[in-house]
């Protein structure tokens, strides 16, 4: 078993301590929090050993788990892979693509593996329908939250918005070329709803928008390709699949037959995907066990993570404009 040590300890830091003590590929060794108080509080009421100095849980460990505010992921990053540790790292990344860069190069310099909490790449609802989505040509996501003063000292896209900008990523296999955005600050100095669209080389383009002002939550991407229209709710962790198929000579009475203006009939017929439940996030760090272990790619690398954090910061640059 691999030995983890989690660098914070705040809301998402106490859910992740859970899960790696739950699991069988880790064994947690403990903890370190810049709040000492809070992490006297953790330790006390779930029994998770305490670490005074980030050094001596690097000595402790073979893998960090770095849990803290974004602005402290670079520093984290460099001294545990400095260290010769595995670091995993909540989404996003760094607080810029310099950083971003810097942890790159230095996990190659130490030979180490590295892994970024996109979490929603393990939702079971993606899962199940991710190899179905092939070469998607218009996407639409919609991520609404509602209020939440946690998160609200980095803008909507590098909070909310930087989820989807991964999903996209991954399944659109072409280079991004343009990015225009709109972004409006309703309670935070940063924005709190932003639009942007993102066109890629290949002709795709993605239409996104996030909002953690609104007065319902909504977590869904909906993919448009030739004969097929997959829509994802990350939310309910639901799935449905549209395909058109050329329509038989003599339909059945209940198949759904389209007619263009050209004559061209297509049979509507519809995919059930089986979702299987899963907990994404322990899933994600348990993967990461196994890159390690087998000496693999992490499913979602460093470089995934950066390229994420780049597009994210075209859109806060763009809806600046």
């Amino acid at each position: 078993m691999l030995k983890v040590g989690v660098l914070g300890a705040g809301h998402l830091g106490k859910i992740h301590l859970r899960l790696l003590q739950q699991s069988e590929k880790y064994e947690l060794v403990g903890f370190y929090d810049e709040n000492h108080e809070n992490g006297e509080k953790i330790a006390k009421e779930f029994g998770y050993k305490q670490f005074h100095t980030i050094a001596t849980l690097l000595h402790a460990v073979d893998v960090i788990d770095i849990v803290t505010p974004t602005l402290s992921h670079y520093k984290c990053a460099k001294v545990a892979i400095k260290s010769g540790k595995h670091v995993f790292i909540e989404k996003p990344i760094s607080n810029s693509v310099a950083e971003a860069e810097e942890i790159i190069a230095l996990s190659k310099e130490y030979n180490i593996k590295g892994q970024v909490g996109h979490v929603e790449r393990f939702n079971p609802a993606f899962l199940a329908t991710k190899d179905l989505v092939e070469n998607p040509m218009f996407i639409e996501t919609h991520r609404l939250a509602e209020f939440n003063p946690r998160g609200t000292d980095v803008p909507v896209v590098l909070d909310l918005m930087i989820h989807d900008i991964d999903v996209i990523l991954s399944v659109v296999k072409s280079k991004v070329k343009t990015v225009n955005a709109s972004g409006v600050s309703i309670l935070s100095e940063t924005p709190d709803i932003a639009n942007a669209r993102i066109e890629f080389e290949n002709g795709c383009v993605a239409n996104l928008t996030s909002s953690r002002i609104s007065l319902k939550n909504m977590r869904k991407t909906r993919f448009f390709q030739k004969d097929a229209y997959i829509s994802v709710d990350f939310l309910e962790k639901k799935c449905e699949v549209v395909k058109m198929k050329d329509a038989p000579e003599n339909p059945g009475d209940f198949d759904m037959i389209l007619q263009n203006a050209e004559g061209i009939r297509k049979q509507i017929y519809f995919a059930n995907p089986d979702v299987s439940q899963n907990n994404a996030i322990l899933d994600e760090l348990e993967t990461f066990a196994d890159a390690i272990n087998n000496d693999t790619t992490p499913v979602v690398t460093l470089e995934d993570g950066t390229e994420a954090l780049r597009v994210a910061y075209q859109i806060i640059e763009s809806s600046k404009k």
